[in-house]
């Protein structure tokens, strides 16, 4: 996620509302102990075109080269699929992107009583978006964080959102290396400490123990304060559905809802539904992965 020695910067600030132009380099690197074959690997790297992002260019390349196909899963992520038989000893995928970023046009969140979240409708829509997963448990131990971190209940359910990610801000330290790509919710509860993947899986826990449909969210931000040539990781933060107004980014990481500086990538119950590569191969294993990303603003 987030680079080893980036100390998240600008919490709490206001949100940005000009429109950005990002160009994006996502390069995934791996090496394996000797030759493997028979790869088959899925990419999800292209991102989304909605109401506040277009996706204006893309590209995908792969090395050694293969043909590449494309196909929407569950939740409408576009998956790049591919197969690599014959023997191999590296990997490289990457993805080149311009994406525009547009500011939100639906005017502040509304107040919203929490009951319209307690209908059957709701309930049986939002179904995987309110229940336990494979990365976010809703186990006692996160119950009684949930409970802590909206001691008085749900009153209004952006406003106890941004409560909860104030909650989390507070009370965790940003520990680079602290975790690692399996940590689950749980275990977060208990260190007290971790990254960006870990805050958006532990957020998305109390939001649902409290039922709140939430969904984790994959992507990219602009760091303003990133040096010239320097290599950064991709982000992930969460949207809550409001009935009446839709899908509304915030991001623990950074303690703020999301703006024109994020480019949204893919959705799921957590990272398991996300994951921007992986695959499966014949051979003895991965000797190193190595991922590098840029995103850099157009003028």
């Amino acid at each position: 996620m987030m680079h080893p020695n980036e100390t998240p910067k600008g919490v709490g600030d206001l949100p940005w509302t000009e429109p950005l132009l990002l160009n994006i380099s996502h390069l995934t690197r791996y090496t394996y102990e000797g030759h493997v074959r028979d790869s088959f690997n899925e990419a999800r790297l292209q991102p989304m075109s909605d109401s506040l992002q277009q996706c204006r260019e893309f590209q995908f390349k792969i090395n050694p080269d293969s043909q590449i196909r494309d196909y929407p899963d569950f939740y409408a992520n576009c998956v790049h699929y591919f197969d690599v038989p014959d023997p191999h000893e590296s990997l490289e995928v990457q993805a080149i992107s311009t994406v525009q970023t547009l500011p939100e046009n639906r005017g502040p969140v509304p107040v919203t009583d929490p009951g319209t979240i307690a209908s059957s409708t709701i309930k049986e829509q939002f179904f995987d978006f309110l229940q336990s997963s494979e990365f976010v448990s809703l186990d006692a131990e996160v119950w009684r964080e949930a409970i802590d971190a909206l001691p008085s209940g749900l009153k209004d359910i952006w406003n106890d959102t941004v409560s909860i990610g104030e909650h989390i801000h507070r009370n965790y330290k940003y520990t680079p290396q602290s975790t690692n790509v399996n940590t689950r919710a749980v275990e977060v509860v208990k260190k007290k400490e971790g990254v960006c993947q870990d805050f958006a899986h532990l957020m998305l826990g109390l939001l649902r123990t409290h039922g709140i449909p939430a969904r984790y969210v994959s992507g990219y931000f602009l760091n303003k304060n990133r040096l010239p040539g320097e290599i950064e990781a991709s982000h992930a933060w969460l949207e809550v559905y409001i009935p009446g107004y839709g899908w509304k980014g915030y991001d623990p990481t950074h303690c703020r809802e999301s703006d024109t500086r994020y480019v949204k990538l893919a959705v799921g119950r957590d990272y398991t539904d996300i994951r921007p590569v992986g695959g499966t191969f014949r051979g003895k294993g991965t000797r190193k992965m190595i991922v590098e990303v840029t995103v850099d603003r157009v003028g």
